[in-house]
């Protein structure tokens, strides 16, 4: 199986591309698109569209390994990167490749063992695992990170088994919670008012 592991950002997306033999895990390419931040948000965005649109033809993954979203401070910075994931969410899609989604602690403890590592804790280790001889750039090391967590879990996300008996069970089980505490929601208004 060969994943792709992307780190998106704005400034600098990183990306890494690792294949598994059996239980061997080797690493296949890594690298950086540095973008110019001069440059206005819609250019970038079709930049990373673009050169990752190359790296996905070249190496042909199976499935593209993605943080999820994760809470951060500044609301402008974390707007810029929804957009960065968005295309690339939408490149991967336009690929015909599969897509995982892990937290970050989850990559960090797959990896280094620890859901609190630094950047370079996780990028000594992934060093280590796939026998690099250099170190490799942090926003590399954080994709290849993603991408030997995929390897190692290999749980999909449900996005990308949209037609799975397993995914439809799970899909209607949130509607009838959600239906549930829509109704528990209008029951304690009721009484809010009644008693109120």
């Amino acid at each position: 199986m060969i994943a792709v592991g992307i780190d998106p950002g704005t400034r600098r997306l990183g990306w890494g591309v690792v294949v598994r033999r059996g239980r061997r895990l080797e690493h296949v390419a890594h690298g950086v698109i540095r973008l110019d931040a001069r440059q206005g948000l819609a250019q970038r965005l079709e930049r990373i569209a673009h050169e990752l649109g190359e790296v996905l033809t070249c190496h042909r993954p199976e499935v593209g390994s993605v943080e999820t979203l994760f809470f951060h401070k500044d609301a402008q910075a974390a707007a810029k990167l929804g957009h960065a994931r968005g295309v690339v969410l939408l490149s991967l899609a336009r690929a015909g490749v599969a897509v995982a989604e892990y937290a970050p602690a989850h990559v960090k403890r797959t990896v280094a063992g620890n859901g609190q590592a630094d950047k370079i804790q996780v990028a000594l280790m992934v060093r280590a695992l796939l026998g690099l001889r250099e170190l490799p750039p942090a926003d590399a090391a954080d994709a290849l990170a993603l991408a030997v967590t995929h390897l190692r879990v290999g749980q999909l996300s449900q996005a990308a088994r949209p037609h799975s008996k397993a995914g439809a069970r799970g899909r209607a089980g949130a509607k009838a919670a959600l239906a549930a505490l829509l109704d528990r929601g209008t029951r304690v208004r009721s009484n809010v008012r009644r008693f109120g």
